[in-house]
């Protein structure tokens, strides 16, 4: 076993936005970044040591739509299977939660979607973006 635990808690805004530059993607101002961190439905963190190398979000409604949101993993750390574990964990926490007919979606880059089939998400009609899934029983 590796030395990486996956938690579930919020980053903060510094491990956050660091995450999202280590990616490359771009970082909005830490007042809007906290903002959105905590309105998310369900949060989780890839730790190695005390460091947050990872992590991953569900936002929407609680109730009807579910969507993952910002899975990202320190290229540094990647190849560990922390995304997998951390998606995991996320798509088990909706079906614990969700009621039968609730909606789980996600955006990810074409490249991505055998990963997220993988978890039961099925690409959608080309002028649908993203992937999605109905939640069809609790577990």
């Amino acid at each position: 076993m590796d030395n990486h635990t996956i938690l579930e808690r919020t980053p903060t805004v510094d491990e956050y936005c660091l995450l999202r530059e280590a990616v490359g993607w771009h970082n909005l101002s830490p007042e809007r970044t906290q903002k959105a961190l905590d309105r998310s439905i369900f949060a989780i963190c890839a730790l190695y040591g005390e460091s947050v190398v990872g992590c991953g979000r569900i936002v929407g409604d609680g109730h009807l739509y579910y969507y993952l949101q910002d899975v990202i993993v320190h290229p540094e750390h990647q190849g560990h299977g922390l995304g997998t574990r951390m998606t995991q964990a996320m798509v088990d926490h909706v079906y614990t939660v969700a009621e039968a007919g609730a909606f789980l979606g996600l955006m990810a880059a074409p490249t991505l979607a055998p990963f997220y089939e993988k978890f039961g998400f099925q690409q959608r009609a080309d002028d649908r973006p993203g992937m999605s899934t109905w939640i069809k029983k609790r577990i």
